[in-house]
């Protein structure tokens, strides 16, 4: 497909950021894991397994947050919900029926990515502070040991609400067809962009 039937969805640098941030993920989800529960220990080897892990598991988190905080700068304006994505998203069994003629139009993101974009923001900015207030030898010290409890409680739910999140993201992108592509080329066709994004595509356009 040559060039003048494509429109640049995400520069190099976005693209190789976002693609360690999930990495990071990855890892920080696994070993998080298998310190959850005794039967998910084994997971614990990605990262060397034992005490290593559990020595890396906080330095993978923060530099995924501090890498997602450079996504977020970048992006939260294209995030903001419209009465356009309200509406997608009270229109929620058209979208799984893939009837996108009934639905509003959809700009950059739809309200689906929106939302999953604030719930990642969300637990991204809870872990991390949940996770330094129970991270030993560093600073759970300083905080009562009810405080370190409930920030671990905190932290493993919030955990959870993630890993459902990047489920659900990555189920769409692969639900989507051209999506994954674009993320990993940049590049994604016109075609692609007026079905699917058609007020994004409008704008690219220059208003056409």
């Amino acid at each position: 497909m040559s060039d003048q039937n494509m429109l640049v969805r995400y520069k190099a640098s976005d693209r190789i950021n976002h693609w360690i941030v999930a990495l990071l993920f990855m890892l920080a989800a696994l070993t998080g894991l298998a310190y959850f529960h005794p039967s998910l220990y084994f997971l614990s080897n990605v990262l060397g397994g034992g005490q290593l892990a559990r020595i890396l598991h906080p330095f993978v988190g923060v530099a995924m947050f501090v890498l997602f905080v450079i996504l977020y700068f970048k992006f939260w304006h294209h995030n903001l919900l419209s009465k356009n994505d309200r509406q997608w998203l009270k229109q929620i069994g058209d979208v799984l029926a893939d009837r996108e003629d009934r639905l509003p139009e959809v700009g950059r993101y739809n309200g689906g990515q929106k939302l999953l974009f604030w719930v990642m923001t969300i637990t991204m900015l809870l872990l991390v502070v949940t996770g330094i207030l129970f991270w030993r030898p560093y600073f759970a010290g300083n905080f009562h040991i009810d405080t370190v409890r409930m920030a671990a409680l905190i932290h493993a739910v919030a955990a959870w609400v993630l890993i459902l999140g990047i489920i659900v993201h990555i189920y769409a992108a692969m639900w989507v067809k051209g999506t994954i592509k674009g993320m990993w080329t940049g590049l994604v066709s016109k075609a692609w962009a007026r079905k699917h994004h058609p007020g994004w595509y409008r704008e690219e356009m220059g208003g056409k």
